[in-house]
């Protein structure tokens, strides 16, 4: 007779068994990676993107300052009191590529002497023109110059000999405060070559803030 109380068979016993679990990964990990990778590349694209606008501002900041406008810190009281040492002015660079400058213009141009980096002076005669200083004021073509910014001041005669005929292509310049300027009448006419631009406004300080004639 058959005895019914052994065992399953050792291959019976072996497949029964159950299979090893895995150890369990909480649902919250996977998730927190990809918030973490996300951030990561945030900062990331957020830092680049800043360095592109911070270049992005310096070269156009650049461009304005070559084709634009310029400011100018002046450095002396040949202005005096049209400008006065110290003001700020803002300088065009437009006008000058489709035109000459003007009889009256206050312009920026490169100080000869080396001195200073830009000088500032107003435009007194134009290529072709003929200038003269004789009785305390300036003659240009036989006709004396109405000058109301020189407010009143004689206006001597420097080493240039005069009367002088101005080159083409350069421009007679002067300050306003004739006794504290040295200009053409001590460094001659300049070439339109150095001219860096037209002041028009003085931005600082807040006191003196205006257009400039």
């Amino acid at each position: 007779m058959t005895d019914d109380t052994r065992g399953p068979a050792p291959d019976q016993a072996h497949a029964s068994e159950a299979p090893t679990a895995s150890p369990a990964i909480p649902a919250s990990a996977a998730p927190a990676a990809k918030t973490e990778r996300r951030e990561g590349d945030g900062i990331l694209r957020w830092l680049l993107e800043t360095i592109l606008l911070v270049a992005l501002a310096f070269l156009l900041a650049q461009g304005i300052k070559t084709f634009i406008v310029q400011p100018y810190i002046i450095p002396t009281g040949s202005m005096i009191p049209t400008i006065e040492i110290g003001d700020r002015v803002l300088a065009e660079k437009i006008t000058y590529r489709f035109r000459e400058p003007e009889v009256g213009q206050i312009v920026v141009f490169d100080d000869p002497t080396g001195q200073h980096p830009q000088l500032i002076k107003r435009v007194i005669a134009v290529g072709g023109q003929t200038v003269d200083i004789k009785e305390g004021a300036v003659w240009v073509d036989g006709a004396k110059l109405d000058e109301p910014y020189v407010h009143g001041k004689v206006t001597d005669p420097g080493t240039v000999p005069v009367p002088v005929k101005v080159p083409e292509g350069s421009v007679w310049l002067m300050g306003d405060n004739r006794p504290n300027s040295g200009d053409s009448r001590f460094l001659g006419a300049q070439p339109l070559s150095a001219i860096r631009g037209r002041a028009v406004f003085t931005y600082w300080p807040p006191s003196r803030m205006g257009v400039l004639d």
